[in-house]
């Protein structure tokens, strides 16, 4: 399993991106993600990665922290 953040995620359109650490930004498809599962910028995810024909995408998407519960480091 990899770990990643929400780049951006439209409910709507049912796709985004996520962001990795080690490697390019991969693409979410709504179907990826666990019935009831919302998506939103800054979102710590845990998944996999699936080969796809246009790439790499994720898969077994699920949310491990959302970004309004993510603390930042105080600046002094």
């Amino acid at each position: 399993m990899q770990t990643g953040k929400i780049k951006w995620f439209d409910a709507k359109k049912g796709f985004g991106f996520i962001v990795r650490d080690d490697a390019p930004d991969v693409f979410v498809h709504g179907s990826a993600v666990r019935y009831g599962t919302k998506l939103n910028q800054g979102d710590l995810v845990e998944f996999e990665i699936e080969n796809s024909q246009r790439g790499e995408r994720a898969a077994r998407v699920r949310l491990i922290q959302p970004a309004a519960q993510q603390t930042s480091p105080t600046i002094k």
